[in-house]
């Protein structure tokens, strides 16, 4: 059984509703971005990705690619970059939260997590992942609008 042309089609069907999109630039550079964004954060993802779009009214397939593209597994490879950001954000220094977020992560049990204060780790690794979150989502909005801009004076 040849599925070629099976593949060939879900591929063309993909682009056409994702890449070829009829809106203007900046809403779909907004939809990149906010997607980028809440890909970017732990536990949040293309879901929120989708509500961000409705609520700003972007485009919601642009956000949903965004927010694919970045999702979770991008967030826990950047653990240590959120870590030291937030620590910095918060005067703090970055090797003691992240040697108190890796004591937690490998000996997790609640009595650990409620030993450990709110202000000690989960603080410092969300405003961390915020700000790059932030950072990334702003540079993929400028990216994506210039891009599309170019596309759409040549048509």
């Amino acid at each position: 059984m040849d599925r070629d042309p099976f593949f060939k089609k879900a591929i063309n069907f993909i682009f056409a509703k994702l890449f070829k999109i009829n809106d203007s630039a900046q809403k779909i550079a907004l939809g990149v971005g906010l997607g980028v964004f809440s890909g970017f954060i732990p536990g949040t993802g293309p879901v929120a990705a989708l509500f961000l779009a409705f609520v700003f009214r972007a485009n919601r397939a642009a956000a949903l690619l965004g927010g694919i593209l970045t999702n979770t597994w991008l967030s826990i490879v950047t653990f240590a970059l959120a870590v030291r950001v937030g620590s910095a954000a918060l005067n703090r220094h970055w090797q003691e939260v992240y040697q108190k977020a890796q004591g937690l992560i490998h000996d997790f049990h609640w009595g650990n997590f409620l030993k450990f204060s709110f202000l000690d780790i989960i603080l410092p690794v969300i405003l961390g992942y915020l700000i790059i979150g932030l950072f990334l989502g702003l540079v993929s909005y400028l990216i994506v609008l210039i891009i599309t801009n170019k596309a759409f004076h040549k048509r």
